[in-house]
């Protein structure tokens, strides 16, 4: 039961952040199918990645969607999801989930 809050909740964050992706300026070139756009870093110095969305099934991953929420809520500054971790955190996590 956990797992589907957690699903449902990384559903939610994901999709007001795509609608926010969707009609932001800053979103100049779209992620390909099956992958989603996320800004990571803190404060002024973030970095765009594409990551697949089958990462937002993972445990890991999700840890990351909702230190965002607890942040931003569904108002990403960027116009899509912003992650505020370091970066080396994040590549940290998803090297593991490419394993």
């Amino acid at each position: 039961m956990a797992l589907v809050r957690s699903l449902l909740g990384a559903k939610k964050v994901l999709s007001h952040s795509l609608a926010a992706v969707s009609s932001s300026k800053r979103a100049t070139s779209a992620a390909p199918k099956g992958f989603l756009a996320v800004y990571v870093g803190e404060e002024s110095q973030k970095k765009r990645y594409i990551v697949p969305i089958s990462y937002l099934s993972q445990p890991s991953f999700q840890a990351l969607l909702s230190k965002s929420e607890e942040e931003f809520g569904f108002d990403h500054p960027m116009g899509g999801l912003t992650i505020p971790c370091p970066e080396d955190t994040f590549i940290n996590v998803t090297s593991r989930l490419q394993r």
